[in-house]
């Protein structure tokens, strides 16, 4: 299975021949695990439309969270990205990963471990680092995000751009990401809206955050009961609320912990 370069465009890297996703996973005999809320996406035209939101990835350094069986990967490594940093926490993955990294001679580090405890401010080379005023550095962050780990997450990263650390120690790393659409709808929500809450001013103070689109739910294997949103992040310039962060979420919390009619007794 060879993945195809864009019509008019010359590739710099492609994939040799290997088994398909699904092949992947039955080869490994790899099953989604629903108390980690896994789901793999194995329309290889979905994966390739993620990762072009997430911009131009040609000579990119990349870390994908949660790669699974790699379908995602694939089309990173077929973006012609310079480095890609896969950390997976299910073992199982593995060896799938590795095959494609055989595949990618140079091009991939598979780190095995929890996303919430590995230091990102080592992930990338000193070189990429850049001025926070400056343009984003050639930085990404991809990942189809299980539900149960996609908001605590968020906001553990959301504290580190306020921090400028973590994976922003190198400037305004951008990060694209996939969502519950519900949970989408809210990181994205409009001020007066009825989704607005405490993700949506948490997120917005601190980043553009823009909802690229919708996967339907029956494009995952197995299936989830939700639809799934892809989320692109770019981390402001300057926060729209000049205070830290700890207090920012403090306030928004407290705000937001009675129903919507009820929310002055939050600010009282």
């Amino acid at each position: 299975f060879c993945l195809m370069a864009v019509p008019g465009k010359v590739a710099a890297f492609r994939l040799p021949p290997l088994p398909t996703v699904g092949e992947i996973i039955k080869l490994f005999r790899l099953k989604a695990q629903k108390q980690l809320s896994q789901n793999f996406l194995l329309d290889l035209r979905l994966t390739d439309k993620i990762v072009k939101q997430a911009g131009e990835l040609k000579n990119a350094h990349v870390c994908e969270v949660g790669p699974g069986p790699g379908g995602i990967t694939r089309s990173i490594l077929s973006a012609g990205v310079e480095q890609l940093l896969l950390i997976e926490k299910d073992a199982r993955f593995i060896p799938g990963l590795q095959m494609l990294s055989e595949a990618a001679p140079g091009k991939v580090r598979i780190v095995h471990g929890d996303i919430l405890t590995y230091k990102m401010e080592k992930a990338f080379p000193k070189h990429l680092k850049k001025n926070w005023e400056d343009e984003p550095p050639d930085i990404h962050i991809i990942g189809n995000l299980p539900f149960s780990v996609s908001t605590p997450l968020i906001i553990k990263w959301l504290e580190n751009v306020s921090k400028k650390d973590g994976p922003f120690i190198y400037g305004r790393t951008q990060m694209t990401l996939t969502f519950q659409k519900e949970v989408a709808e809210r990181l994205t929500a409009n001020p007066g809206g009825k989704q607005r809450n405490r993700l949506s001013i948490m997120s917005q103070h601190l980043c553009t955050v823009e909802n690229c689109f919708v996967i339907p739910g029956q494009a995952f294997v197995p299936k989830p009961e939700v639809d799934v949103a892809v989320v692109h992040f770019t981390p402001l310039v300057q926060p729209k609320i000049q205070q830290p962060f700890e207090l920012v979420e403090k306030v928004v919390r407290s705000v937001f912990q009675f129903r919507r009619k009820y929310c002055f007794r939050g600010i009282e």
